[in-house]
């Protein structure tokens, strides 16, 4: 059985992070339309051939065939056109950020529901190598009780031209969206939140720099972003009371399809990062380990949609976790930074 595909958007996130691991799902997934508002020659390449590109989004919305529509616009659109593909019947992935705030998000999902239909973001990071890597560590146990993890996703990039925007605009909602939902799929809805957002290179553009500390009873989790990093920090570094585990360098996919590596082709997304995990066992002798790189897959969402979509599996993400994250997000600017809140259950 085929799940027939239609997106909205053809940028960047569309043909880099989207359409290469649909390409290469040809066995489950059906690439029918692509709705933009100007075509232009990119669309005559060999990889999109059959692929029905159309300026008029109504060609998706009435095609009975189309059962998943994926927006990969601008993010002020994205709640309109969801909302517009579910109304439609259609099943409906989101690009980060969801939505632009937290009520829009709430309002999505309860059409949904009323539609009996999936709605969801694309959290193509829960697939990262390197987030995969250090899961498997902490659900093994070896590290006893977890009661710190730091999350890194850091960049050298000094220079800053004046672009000013929205908060949405800035590095908390690009690519804390990210961050915070890896934490969050671990360890679900925190009970208090620390605040530090900024703009360290250019005060008149949006944030370029923050830490967000997510506390669980015993556990802080701690989540950085900067673009003034020129020595790398550990991606993750966790401890336990048996022990700790240390994981440097990023996944590679991104580097990959950058470099025009797809998905199926060999070396792509090669990662050769072993962490290091040393720990305490249960005759008291401490054992040190090095871990191979669990394998990245952004694909993996796709395969999720298609058994939820399809066949009535539980969906990759959880709706109170896509809440809780925006919930977050959107906190972080309700008040000068830094700051520390609190969050209701």
């Amino acid at each position: 059985m085929t799940l027939h595909c239609a997106w909205i958007g053809f940028g960047k996130s569309t043909t880099r992070y989207h359409l290469p691991y649909v390409l290469n799902r040809k066995d489950t997934l059906h690439v029918a339309h692509i709705y933009r508002r100007h075509q232009k020659p990119a669309e005559q390449e060999p990889q999109y051939q059959g692929i029905h590109f159309t300026s008029d989004l109504n060609d998706i919305l009435n095609d009975p065939q189309v059962k998943l529509v994926v927006v990969c616009t601008h993010a002020d659109s994205h709640f309109d056109y969801a909302r517009q593909a579910l109304e439609a019947g259609k099943n409906v992935l989101v690009e980060k950020p969801f939505t632009m705030t937290l009520a829009e998000a709430r309002t999505l999902y309860e059409l949904a529901a009323r539609k009996g239909l999936i709605v969801t973001p694309y959290q193509n990071r829960r697939f990262d190598a390197c987030f995969l890597t250090t899961k498997k560590v902490i659900e093994s146990g070896k590290l006893g009780e977890i009661v710190e993890i730091e999350s890194h996703f850091d960049y050298y990039r000094p220079e800053a031209p004046t672009n000013p925007g929205k908060p949405q605009d800035g590095m908390f909602f690009g690519l804390g969206v990210h961050t915070l939902d890896q934490i969050i799929s671990l360890f679900g809805r925190p009970q208090h939140l620390s605040y530090d957002i900024r703009s360290l290179r250019n005060p008149a553009n949006p944030d370029d720099t923050f830490e967000a500390q997510l506390f669980y009873g015993r556990l802080k989790a701690i989540v950085k972003t900067s673009h003034l990093v020129k020595i790398d920090y550990p991606k993750f570094i966790v401890h336990g009371t048996k022990g700790s585990f240390i994981r440097y360098g990023i996944d590679q996919q991104e580097t990959s399809l950058k470099a025009g590596i797809m998905p199926g082709e060999p070396g792509f997304a090669a990662n050769e990062a072993v962490g290091q995990l040393e720990y305490v066992n249960d005759a008291g002798e401490t054992v040190r380990e090095e871990v191979a790189s669990e394998t990245g897959d952004y694909g993996r969402v796709y395969d999720a949609l298609y058994d939820a979509i399809l066949h009535g599996k539980e969906n990759y993400i959880r709706e109170t976790d896509v809440l809780t994250n925006l919930e977050i997000l959107e906190r972080g600017f309700a008040q000068p930074s830094p700051a520390t809140v609190a969050l209701t259950k």
